[in-house]
């Protein structure tokens, strides 16, 4: 472990990770928390388990993977063999959101999704109202010191990265692409590919997180 980074075992419950959250809370303030990972790693099941457990009333998930640029815009036949890649997102647009989200000057922010099953972002599907207190995002970057990227851990009050079995991870990818229409071949090629180049890249980003979260 890095100096002044915490580590957790997570299971099923969530309580510890819900009583962090409620300690770290500041009335009349947001919140915005940073989950982080390797691809697969279980990011996105998490964010979308601790905004079902906090309420629609208290919290909203804004995943990164909405900043996907669409796959016509990528300029390059080899940029789209490698989305998912640091350089396929809209740092700039997410950096922006970002920043509005933390403001609160607005009465609501509406933040892009992602749709697996076209692989492609949908503009304005995430409403982030201002009385909601918590935001929570996730993503492969929000850790990046590369240039844009680095500007967005400050505006994470906590980031979070989760690790686990490398080779479980693996599988969940590999049941990912197949699930949305990849064959056994290429489903392969991008998990042994782009999606592992990405994850030793997310992994030097680790020591910047406040929170190790280790899964089963």
């Amino acid at each position: 472990m890095d100096a002044g980074q915490e580590a957790l075992e997570l299971g099923s419950d969530l309580s510890r990770l819900l009583d962090r959250l409620g300690r770290l809370q500041v009335p009349g303030e947001r919140l915005i928390v940073g989950i982080v990972g390797a691809p697969g790693a279980g990011k996105s099941t998490l964010a979308v388990d601790l905004g079902a457990a906090l309420g629609v009333d208290r919290a909203v998930v804004v995943p990164m993977d909405g900043f996907h640029i669409a796959t016509s815009a990528l300029r390059t036949p080899g940029q789209v063999l490698r989305r998912g890649a640091i350089d396929t997102f809209d740092a700039v647009g997410f950096l922006s959101l970002l920043r509005r989200v933390r403001s609160r000057e607005e009465g609501v922010v509406y933040a892009p999704d992602f749709d697996r099953a076209i692989e492609e972002p949908i503009a304005a599907s995430i409403r982030v109202p201002r009385e909601v207190p918590i935001v929570i995002t996730e993503g492969n970057y929000l850790l990046s010191t590369e240039p844009v990227w680095r500007d967005i851990r400050p505006l994470l009050d906590e980031a979070w990265y989760l690790e686990g079995d490398d080779g479980q991870r693996r599988e969940r990818l590999l049941a990912r692409h197949r699930r949305f229409g990849k064959s056994q071949m290429d489903a392969l090629a991008i998990v042994r590919g782009s999606d592992e180049r990405n994850a030793v890249q997310i992994v030097t980003s680790r020591s910047r997180a406040d929170l190790v979260i280790r899964l089963p």
